[in-house]
């Protein structure tokens, strides 16, 4: 699962664009398919979304939940794709991008009525 916050006036018109880059990283880095597509938009007003010095009100923060498993030479380089083609495709330079990434162990997860640990996925965690 994904999650995007930023300021409302700049997200959202690229909401949808925003996505598609998202999930195209997350397609040719990870291996997901293209149907597994989980992001959740948070726009915020201006006066709920602070952010640091020197970033514009294009600053976006992106949480990228997903179970263990992953190298860590793969993460570096979904952040890296990230960053590139957010920049490419919507114009937003990589220092108002921020990202994270947050693992859990796959019985931390419950989705179609079972654990991680016991759902047969259509894609590798292990890349």
């Amino acid at each position: 699962m994904v999650i995007i916050y930023g300021n409302r006036v700049q997200l959202d018109p690229i909401k949808a664009r925003l996505s598609d880059v998202i999930h195209h990283c997350m397609q040719t880095t990870l291996g997901m398919p293209e149907d597994k597509r989980a992001h959740r938009f948070i726009p915020m007003d201006s006066e709920d979304f602070y952010y640091p010095g020197g970033r514009s009100d294009a600053y976006t923060v992106i949480e990228i939940n997903m179970m263990q498993g992953r190298t860590v030479e793969t993460k570096k380089a979904l952040i890296k794709a990230l960053f590139s083609k957010i920049e490419d495709e919507l114009g937003i330079s990589p220092v108002d991008i921020e990202i994270t990434i947050q693992e859990q162990p796959d019985h931390c997860w419950g989705f179609r009525g079972l654990t991680g640990d016991e759902a047969k996925l259509n894609y590798n965690v292990k890349v």
